[in-house]
């Protein structure tokens, strides 16, 4: 029994070796404004740590979160707007999460489809090439040997079928983590804001407020960016590949307009490959045509006019801060710098933004 609650016994009771053995043993902490703020400390610290372990065992996936993150921003709108046309929660975040599936299918798809439709082609071009290739441009004259090459390129499309093999079940599993965070993201929107805001002090929760305004015009403003870049290359290349006279002017320009979502390289690969079949073909004056005014309309062009001119309207972002931003983030973490460069830079403006606002609220007296 208990003692102080009667009877003649004085012994304690035993405590549950489940549950009571913690609650006895564990001292409830000490009422004080210093104890309380110093247990915030040692739980923000413990946070801190626990988090950057989390982010070293889970390198390999942090890129694919982070899309799956910057994707929900942008896909909350029509969650809602689907709740509110009387869908469950439950199934508004599902159809949500299979339309964003079914948009990457419809993105990806063009692209697989022009390759196994034109495999042949690719395989008999590969196969009617010449042993040696002279090429003739002004004067000058230079002989290849393509069979080396060839060669080469044959051992490369097999070592790259190799890697694909074994990199697909690993892309798979990435796209599974992606349609899930997605779905839990859409789905528990009200604990993922809470448990965001319940880190943050009282008297901050207004600028990480201001902070998420801010990342979602900048991620709409990311993607609109890349898709008006990407319709824009394709007008482009329509134009020029009609212009040049090639039969499949169309397939070529739906895939500058793809290849225009590829970091770095981007249509410029395509422009490439054209100007060597024209080498291959005997046509040098053509490849040069092709390699030159390809690279600089549609590999350059619509990269340096769209993006610029539509950040500011889109992103509420000037265009050098974004173009900086872009390039920064490819060239620093690679393609997910792309969506990360633009959207720290915009973060940064928003920041210094507020504390603009609040060193204006503040008195100066002058001396």
């Amino acid at each position: 029994m208990v003692p102080g609650t009667g009877g003649g016994s004085t012994t304690p009771e035993r405590p549950s070796p489940v549950t009571d053995v913690w609650e006895t043993s564990l001292p409830a902490p000490a009422a004080g404004d210093a104890v309380t703020r110093q247990r915030r400390y040692v739980l923000g610290g413990l946070l801190a740590v626990l988090a950057l372990l989390a982010g070293a065992l889970l390198a390999d996936v942090l890129a694919t979160v982070f899309f799956a993150i910057t994707v929900a921003y942008l896909l909350f709108p029509l969650r809602e707007e689907l709740t509110r046309r009387g869908l469950s929660l439950w199934r508004a975040s599902f159809l949500t999460t299979l339309l964003a599936a079914l948009a990457v299918l419809v993105l990806a798809a063009p692209l697989v489809l022009v390759v196994v439709a034109r495999i042949d082609a690719i395989v008999a071009f590969l196969a009617g090439l010449p042993p040696t290739l002279s090429v003739e441009l002004y004067g000058y004259s230079a002989s290849v040997t393509l069979s080396q090459a060839r060669t080469t390129v044959v051992s490369f499309g097999r070592q790259l079928a190799r890697s694909f093999a074994v990199v697909a079940p690993v892309l798979a599993l990435k796209l599974t983590v992606f349609g899930m965070v997605l779905f839990a993201l859409l789905s528990r929107p009200a604990d993922s804001h809470r448990g965001s805001l319940a880190v943050v002090p009282a008297g901050y929760r207004d600028v990480v407020q201001a902070l998420s305004r801010r990342t979602r015009a900048t991620l709409f403003g990311i993607y609109v960016l890349q898709a008006a870049t990407a319709a824009g290359t394709f007008a482009v290349a329509f134009v020029l590949f009609l212009m040049l006279g090639y039969p499949y002017f169309l397939t070529l320009a739906v895939l500058a307009a793809i290849l225009q979502f590829l970091p770095v390289i981007g249509p410029s690969i395509l422009i490439a490959v054209l100007a060597v079949v024209h080498l291959a073909a005997g046509d040098p004056t053509r490849a040069t045509l092709v390699f030159t005014v390809g690279l600089l309309f549609v590999a350059w062009l619509p990269d340096v006019v769209i993006r610029p001119r539509l950040s500011r309207e889109t992103a509420d972002l000037p265009g050098s801060l974004y173009f900086v931003g872009f390039v920064g983030g490819l060239l620093t973490v690679g393609a997910v710098g792309v969506i990360a460069g633009p959207l720290v830079v915009g973060l940064v403006v928003e920041t210094a933004e507020l504390l603009s606002a609040e060193l204006n609220d503040v008195d100066v007296s002058e001396e």
